[in-house]
């Protein structure tokens, strides 16, 4: 049960903002600045011993990442089910810290550097938040989206939208962790973006969390007009847990049973443009079948869990809930990133669902993360290669789109 429980933490959010670029410069009193907007976190400051001497950041944990037993000595001295801010000046080592911690076990870790970025980029008024969305029309506060537009944008042509879909095991997380992965986008003008919350499996069981998703994205439709957006160029974006709900966007758009019945827009179609799934389970039913921290077919699995009984007891409600059932020749195109050593979604995920698509004619771009683990592995390389997907099929640019084997981090 340990054992379970760690890899169930590991599996529950690892949350390492995917930013274009960061600031050159992240000071003490800047973040002092900005922790002080930003209550109730941890923050691990990861600079040198000579560094924190020139300025410390208030009720910060010290721990040098140059430090051997950097990772053994966060572990002892934070909690790893509450969110953690990783400082560093420069912002590059904190982002290797946070992927570092992301897998031993820590639930929630950013960059700060990047969670400033967002920060200042939304005070900056550059980019017009519209928060706590009510898509499915309930009091449900698990069933809001927030919406972010441009405040200059880059044409006059209604704009294409990117959609965020938290992870967290269908069992925790919520919007706000979309926030940092998806404001860049929007800064430059020729993106709006959202970020939508669902009730989660403690709440309701499938097909509840993606008749959520259905609604948010029918609720974007039907607004498309009022905000400026275009309603026919929707990409959704997910991680983990999000990452197999935004697959099973990708390939249900035509599925009537999965629709539900939420909100006042039942008219829009849930249908969207493409898919960037990160490392989101495909197959409920074979997980279990590959080395794995987690034991899939337990009752107590999070999959298990999200289903309402275990996986190779209910296989009728695992297969509805696997979007490698759905795959047809008129899915969304998808670009898919998952890390070859994923210690708790087994990469043969990726692999045979990219084969089916692939089957089906279906336009797929597959970058694996060589020894990349659940997350923690994106890049320069990996992002680039993010942006031309969505700059290809969300603006219709004209560019070719590179896919293939990736190191961590590059």
């Amino acid at each position: 049960m340990k054992q379970l429980a760690a890899a169930f933490l590991m599996f529950i959010s690892v949350v390492v903002p995917v930013l274009a670029a960061e600031p050159a410069s992240v000071t003490p009193a800047q973040a002092e600045t900005w922790l002080a907007a930003t209550p109730g976190v941890q923050v691990l400051d990861v600079r040198t011993k000579e560094e924190f001497a020139t300025g410390h950041l208030t009720n910060a944990t010290l721990i040098p990442w140059t430090d051997k037993d950097f990772a053994d000595r966060a572990v002892k001295e934070l909690d790893p089910r509450k969110p953690v801010l990783v400082y560093c000046q420069g912002g590059v080592r904190s982002a290797n810290a946070a992927a570092a911690l992301a897998k031993h076990g820590f639930t929630d870790v950013r960059d700060l550097a990047g969670g400033m970025l967002a920060w200042q980029q939304a005070r900056s008024g550059a980019i017009k938040p519209l928060l706590d969305i009510p898509y499915a029309d309930t009091p449900d506060a698990a069933q809001r989206l927030d919406l972010y537009l441009p405040a200059t944008r880059a044409s006059d042509k209604p704009l294409p939208i990117i959609v965020f879909i938290h992870g967290g095991a269908w069992l925790g997380g919520n919007k706000a962790s979309g926030r940092a992965s998806v404001l860049h986008f929007v800064s430059s003008g020729q993106y709006a973006a959202a970020s939508v919350e669902y009730r989660l499996s403690q709440q309701a069981r499938w097909p509840a969390q993606i008749e959520d998703c259905k609604a948010a994205i029918r609720w974007i439709k039907a607004h498309a007009k009022e905000h400026g957006l275009d309603p026919e160029k929707i990409g959704v974006w997910g991680t983990s847990a999000g990452g197999h709900l935004v697959a099973m966007l990708g390939v249900t758009g035509d599925v009537k049973d999965l629709e539900g019945m939420l909100g006042k827009h039942l008219d829009q179609s849930s249908r969207v443009t493409c898919v960037a799934d990160y490392f989101g389970p495909t197959n409920l039913l074979t997980m279990g079948d590959f080395p794995s921290k987690m034991a899939h077919n337990a009752a107590d699995s999070p999959e298990s869990k999200l289903i309402g009984g275990a996986l190779q007891e209910h296989k009728d409600k695992a297969r509805s809930a696997s979007p490698i059932t759905y795959v047809t020749s008129d899915d969304a195109a998808f670009f898919i990133a998952h890390g070859t050593a994923d210690p708790l979604v087994p990469f043969n995920q990726t692999e045979t669902f990219a084969a089916a698509l692939e089957k089906s004619k279906v336009p797929v771009y597959v970058e694996t993360i060589e020894e990349g683990g659940h997350g923690g592995f994106e890049g320069p390389k990996l992002n680039a290669r993010l942006q031309t997907f969505f700059d290809k099929y969300l603006r219709g640019v004209d560019t070719t789109i590179e896919s293939g084997k990736l190191k961590v981090r590059e």
